[in-house]
């Protein structure tokens, strides 16, 4: 399943930093924290905001590491 921007909300806000979380549905997780998943979201995220993501076979934890200008995002697992 590809990325949808419908599944995508924010749990906190505070001080330059966005909690989110996105609700992967039929999609598998490691397909959810590939890189460039978040692409069409790029110009909502942020380095160094954190995502919870719940898919179909789990769970994890991402660290938003790169959200350039270019529209590439890439994140990494903070937790398994």
């Amino acid at each position: 399943m590809d990325f949808a921007i419908r599944n995508l909300s924010v749990l906190a806000y505070a001080q330059g930093f966005t909690l989110w979380h996105y609700r992967a549905r039929d999609c598998a997780l490691d397909r959810a924290a590939s890189s460039g998943f978040f692409n069409d979201a790029a110009d909502m995220l942020a380095v160094g905001d954190m995502m919870l993501v719940s898919a179909s076979d789990g769970g994890r934890l991402l660290y938003v590491a790169s959200a350039g200008e270019t529209g590439d995002v890439a994140t990494t697992a903070l937790a398994g």
